[in-house]
């Protein structure tokens, strides 16, 4: 027994400890996946390559905005007299004529200037008479030429403020020989009647609590297009620049424009500045509130891409083309496309450069590939 326990001994201390590394399970072996933008096809001659032009072009940025009078063709129309508004012969839209009718103004303000004017009259009448007996008694020697002197002032501020009360009925559009009650205001020029604000027996004038402008009249035949421009876009957009100008009521009607004026503040909220485009308005095609998209064209021709519309497919709303890569494959290439160009072109604002060759019928590729 106490040689078993010896041997038993020395076997347990002769024994080697266990490694921990022999015991963990092997490093797990990552298989990389297909790359899902690469595409085999077994004919890849059935799909026809095409190289990525180059073509000379101006910048373009495209804004929306809306149609607005050009405030220095807009007139208002002010009573001069003060008072109860008794018949109103326009309303807003209509189409005036220069010298139109368009209120009548029942006023005090008329009364108080005839009267006026008559006293101005009789006052006249009196100055006249004195001067011319002035005369006569100086011709005899009754009185000094001092008096007649006096009788001469006396005449010509009479005739002055004659004068003068005589322009104010005028001013009022009243006819000294044919006093009204009531004051005719008419149109100061042609165009649209774009704001109204006063209705029957309304007040009108420049004293009373009513509105000062009766009307606004706006010569349509050059308006504004009124835009947005993001801030990022500030530095492409330079006083002078032609734009094309294309309305949603009028999709196949292409006007031309130039930007007339940069604002200088920004709106806070959507960080954009406000652009002024004028454009000559034919038979008033534009009218005052219509939205409209503006295409501003710069001044410096730059080098852009170009590959036929059918080499960009379009998928999950992002652009791409493919490209060969030898042995039967084809790479998915993301791609940035720009507007479309004549002849059935497409640009590409980034991903391809000039020369690159791509398949012209991404389309047909892309469902070889699904199959």
């Amino acid at each position: 027994m106490l040689f078993c326990f010896g041997a038993c001994l020395l076997a347990g201390c002769s024994a080697k400890p266990s490694d921990p590394k022999s015991e963990a399970p092997p490093a797990a072996v990552v298989q990389p996946d297909a790359d899902p933008n690469l595409v085999h096809v077994d004919h890849p001659d059935q799909f026809t390559l095409t190289a990525a032009t180059e073509y000379a072009a101006t910048s373009t940025i495209q804004v929306t905005g809306t149609v607005n009078p050009d405030i220095s063709r807009t007139i208002p129309v002010i009573s001069i007299a003060s008072g109860r508004v008794v018949e109103v012969h326009a309303r807003i839209g209509d189409y005036v004529k220069k010298g139109q009718l368009l209120m009548d103004v029942q006023s005090t303000d008329v009364s108080g200037a005839f009267g006026s004017y008559l006293k101005a009259v009789n006052d006249e009448r009196l100055a006249k008479v004195q001067l011319d007996r002035a005369k006569i008694l100086n011709d005899k020697g009754a009185i000094p030429n001092s008096q007649v002197e006096v009788a001469q002032n006396a005449d010509d501020d009479a005739k002055a403020a004659l004068s003068a009360s005589e322009e104010q009925l005028r001013v009022l559009g009243v006819d000294k020989n044919h006093p009204a009650a009531t004051v005719k205001v008419y149109a100061p020029s042609s165009g649209f009647i774009i704001a109204q604000n006063v209705t029957n027996a309304a007040a009108a004038g420049v004293t009373y609590a009513g509105s000062a402008n009766a009307f606004t009249i706006a010569d349509l035949s050059h308006v504004w297009i009124i835009c947005d421009v993001y801030e990022n876009d500030l530095p492409t957009v330079r006083l002078g620049q032609k734009a094309d100008i294309r309305l949603t009521a009028y999709p196949d009607r292409v006007l031309t424009g130039v930007v007339s004026d940069i604002g200088a503040v920004l709106d806070p909220q959507i960080r954009t500045a406000k652009i002024r485009i004028q454009v000559e308005n034919p038979n008033t095609l534009m009218r005052v509130g219509m939205f409209a998209t503006a295409t501003i064209h710069g001044k410096t021709a730059q080098t852009h891409v170009q590959v036929p519309a059918t080499a960009v497919l379009h998928l999950h709303d992002r652009d791409w083309v493919y490209t060969p890569t030898g042995d039967g494959k084809f790479r998915r290439v993301l791609v940035r496309g720009g507007g479309s160009l004549p002849g059935n072109m497409q640009e590409i604002v980034s991903g391809l450069n000039a020369g690159q060759q791509v398949v012209t019928n991404a389309l047909a590729l892309q469902n070889t590939a699904d199959q």
